[in-house]
């Protein structure tokens, strides 16, 4: 079998970053989600032929598999799931992870790490991978992540068009808008398991209230998956500023989101909101053409942004 050699590369992986761009918070209650690769930002994993135990390298912790720190759970539970699905023994392996997707931020790093430590097992194995055998070997490292996660990562970091998801089910969603999405970072860690319990405990509260403010963003998701197919940018921008106030009043945005979603309007963009669980993390902005997406650019990294990314439209995803 392959995964006998020594000092050799076996497998290897790849997946990207995603953002959601409708249906933050809302998709937990039964309304949809709509979520968009962010092929700048990707992850890599290389499995080779080691002397010795098995070896994990990434750049929170390289060592042996045995000794890796809890903070790596979830990509050691996708290891062991990927080595008993493949058949490919762990001894005498080297898991190298390499990525530029910010963790804690909203962009799927955790099911994009799964992901492509799948893909980089079957190809060690020498094995096909169907997108459903993908998907159920990804949501064991998630759940071991996040304790009920979605799936909605788990699909979109393998995806390179845009996906609705509504109640556990994915599909594929049509898209002809020509525009540029700008995505920025606060810098700050996002809160996701806070922001998700404050909308709960929202809900508990002020029923009503809150759960008129949640219906608005799954009328908001579905409008938007529309706009995409019908190519309508004005629209889509001002749903995207909706959902930003929306999800506001729901105590899932923060102070820095909302400067970056400020200055993202003053620079150009046609909308913004917070992108994730909130309370930190990124934002998303709608700019019209390319030269627009470099203006608010230049305003969010005024306004502080840590960093930030663009994914246009008209170009393919790698």
């Amino acid at each position: 079998m392959a995964v006998e050699r020594r000092g050799t590369v076996l497998g290897t992986g790849h997946t990207r970053a995603k953002f959601i761009l409708m249906g933050e918070h809302s998709v937990v209650y039964g309304h949809p989600a709509i979520a968009l690769p962010l092929p700048a930002l990707s992850m890599d994993v290389e499995v080779s032929s080691a002397p010795g135990a098995p070896r994990i390298r990434s750049e929170y912790y390289s060592g042996a598999l045995a000794d890796a720190p809890p903070t790596l759970a979830g990509p050691l539970a996708a290891i062991s799931a990927a080595s008993d699905a493949f058949e490919v023994p762990l001894d005498g392996l080297l898991v190298d992870i390499e990525s530029s997707i910010p963790a804690e931020r909203g962009l799927g790093s955790s099911a994009a790490t799964a992901g492509a430590v799948v893909h980089a097992f079957a190809a060690a194995a020498g094995r096909s991978l169907s997108d459903r055998e993908h998907f159920d070997l990804v949501q064991i490292a998630e759940r071991v992540a996040h304790g009920t996660p979605s799936g909605l990562d788990a699909v979109a970091t393998n995806s390179r068009v845009p996906v609705f998801f509504q109640g556990g089910s994915t599909s594929t969603l049509p898209m002809s808008l020509q525009g540029s999405f700008v995505i920025a970072d606060t810098g700050v860690r996002g809160r996701t398991r806070v922001a998700v319990s404050d909308v709960r405990r929202l809900r508990d509260e002020r029923p009503g209230w809150a759960n008129g403010r949640i219906d608005r963003l799954g009328v908001l998701a579905r409008e938007a998956a529309e706009d995409l197919r019908l190519a309508r940018t004005e629209p889509l921008g001002a749903r995207m500023t909706e959902a930003h106030t929306i999800l506001g009043e729901l105590h899932v945005s923060s102070e820095d989101l909302d400067a970056l979603v400020a200055a993202a309007i003053r620079g150009g963009a046609l909308g913004a909101k917070l992108t994730g669980g909130g309370q930190g993390g990124c934002i998303v902005a709608l700019a019209s053409t390319p030269s627009v997406a470099s203006e608010v650019v230049s305003a969010l990294h005024a306004a502080g942004a840590a960093r930030s990314w663009v994914y246009d439209t008209m170009v393919p995803v790698p």
